[in-house]
């Protein structure tokens, strides 16, 4: 049996969470389950970023979407999801290169599971200070991870990065606040 991996899967933008629960729904109808009896779809989200922003003077947090039109299921058996995928309303489309369909990245898959867990895939805000001309990440989800870091938004308090599935790129951003150098 296939080790179970983290697949993109396209959907409406701003109908992720809806989404999660109609493919979830779909699999509990269908009593959708691998030959170990392990369910289809173990676990289908949307993964979150925690950020702030400044409103009349006030820092304030938020919760926002880490991959905006995207959800991940996770499943050994990505052909029996391309399947079910058909009886769920609205735009979900499993991401695929050809014939082969696009797991997130082992790399991307660890630093996601690093800083979230089942049930709430929100990654939380990282604290950088400049040195010179230099960024150093001192704590959060980037630190030593400087290297992901595309683009710095400093008043948006926000760092994109580049996230792969198989040889797509999807671009994203985390929060992430720049504080003066040390």
């Amino acid at each position: 049996m296939r080790k179970a991996a983290w697949y993109v899967i396209q959907v409406q933008t701003g109908r992720e969470l809806a989404a999660c629960e109609a493919i979830l729904k779909a699999c509990a109808n269908e009593r959708e389950v691998l030959a170990d009896g392990s369910p289809l779809v173990g676990e289908c989200f949307t993964p979150r970023y925690r950020a702030q922003f400044k409103l009349h003077g006030e820092w304030h947090s938020e919760e926002r979407l880490l991959l905006p039109g995207y959800v991940v299921a996770v499943t050994a058996d990505p052909w029996r999801l391309m399947r079910l995928l058909r009886q769920v309303s609205g735009l979900t489309r499993l991401l695929t290169m050809g014939e082969a369909f696009l797991p997130l990245s082992d790399d991307d898959r660890g630093w996601i599971e690093r800083w979230t867990h089942e049930g709430d895939r929100t990654i939380p805000m990282s604290v950088a200070h400049k040195v010179g001309d230099k960024l150093v990440v001192t704590e959060g989800p980037l630190k030593g991870h400087e290297a992901m870091i595309v683009r710095i938004k400093r008043r948006q308090s926000l760092a994109e990065l580049e996230i792969h599935a198989g040889q797509l790129t999807i671009r994203t951003t985390v929060g992430l606040a720049v504080l003066p150098g040390e």
